[in-house]
């Protein structure tokens, strides 16, 4: 009997481990690829590259049990790669919730993956059942990372954040700015004073919505698919007010016109696509890329099949050709959602791919500067700053 107790007992241990240890990473594995590539770049595109300020307006790799300062061997970005790709500022997502089946048509609010993930994850227990928590877990892991990084990683909270982390980089130093967002305001739990509470830790992006509709807004992907909430518009003029900028990926088309008719601030569209290159509901209309230049804001291409219909930096490419065409050069940048659950055909560390795509596409090299970065640079120093 004690050897069957103890045979019982390795079996529990083994499965417990495997599941705290490996399901998690290959979870990952299984999520976050690369397919496709390697993809040459021409050496006035490399040379280009090297010179231009380069920001990406969304990647989801906080969700994940990585530590950002290390190379790791799965998903899209770590300081190694984003060191290897020349980015001078990647802002980080904070994932809190994903419904079961997600998919880009309709889900409900009612289910939660992230929860088994959190206990997977060996996360704090107060993560595992507040969706606030998990986000100030994520603002906690960024500000760790940054501490081993020792010097090579600078959280970003303000305009003059961004003039030391351009100064540093200028006199030839080795570091990277980050910055904090939400996918989606499901974790301020319906209470307009966890705005000021995320702000406290380092939050100055929240997306509106993700995959489900919520309190503030409805979501492209939601059931209902409503506009803003009247919770939704004290929100929104709280974030203005603060500080925080207004991220409309994932908004329903309704929310995205109800924002569109308050703002008195530049918003973005972190990352997702165009209808015209890529007509899926996860994209704007050239309409709705209209709205957003006249607001000042800007979206950000991504690098995924449903953004851009080609997981290639080609089919990027194309998609912000065409976004600067309509909106206008100055309305657009880069959103890849690099470790955000998706397919990509490269991986941070090889960003110039995209570089070397627009040169091909034709776009001049000072507007390829301003989508690489200068657009986001710009739009992030006006939107950092809270109104009096």
């Amino acid at each position: 009997m004690r050897k069957i107790l103890i045979g019982l007992l390795v079996v529990v241990v083994v499965a417990v481990a495997g599941f705290f240890g490996l399901a998690p990473m290959l979870a990952e594995k299984s999520m976050n690829k690369v397919a496709g590539g390697p993809w040459p770049v021409s050496t006035d595109a490399a040379a280009l590259h090297k010179r231009l300020i380069i920001v990406d307006l969304h990647s989801d790799t906080l969700m994940w049990q990585r530590h950002l300062e290390a190379l790791a061997t799965r998903g899209h970005v770590d300081l190694p790669r984003l060191e290897a790709g020349n980015v001078a500022l990647q802002v980080f997502s904070s994932v809190t919730k994903t419904p079961k089946g997600q998919n880009y048509e309709a889900n409900s609010d009612k289910t939660d993956n992230i929860t088994l993930l959190a206990v997977a994850q060996a996360q704090p227990v107060r993560t595992w059942s507040s969706l606030l928590e998990r986000s100030l877990w994520h603002a906690e892991k960024l500000r760790a990372a940054a501490t081993r990084a020792e010097g090579r990683l600078m959280i970003v909270r303000g305009p003059a954040d961004i003039d030391r982390l351009l100064a540093a980089r200028a006199a030839g130093q080795l570091v990277t700015g980050a910055l904090l967002s939400t996918e989606g305001t499901q974790n301020l739990e319906a209470r307009l004073a966890n705005i000021d509470v995320l702000y406290r830790a380092g939050f100055r992006m929240m997306g509106l919505a993700h995959f489900f509709d919520n309190e503030i807004a409805g979501s492209m992907h939601g059931e209902a698919k409503y506009g803003l909430t009247p919770l939704g518009r004290r929100a929104v003029a709280a974030m203005e007010k603060q500080g925080i900028i207004i991220d409309l990926a994932h908004s329903s088309h309704r929310a995205f016109a109800d924002v569109m008719a308050m703002a008195t601030r530049p918003v973005v569209v972190s990352h997702g696509g165009v209808k015209a290159t890529c007509n899926t509901n996860r994209n704007l209309t050239d309409a709705e890329l209209r709205q957003l230049a006249g607001n000042g804001g800007m979206i950000g291409i991504g690098y995924w099949d449903a953004a851009v219909c080609a997981a290639t930096p080609d089919a990027t490419a194309r998609a912000i050709v065409h976004a600067a065409k309509v909106a206008g050069v100055d309305h657009v940048g880069l959103g890849s959602d690099f470790d955000g659950a998706t397919t990509t055909g490269f991986d941070t560390a090889h960003v110039a791919a995209v570089t070397d795509a627009l040169l091909r596409a034709g776009m001049a090299e000072g507007d390829i500067a301003k989508v690489m970065g200068g657009n986001a640079l710009r739009i992030l120093r006006a939107g950092l700053v809270p109104r009096a």
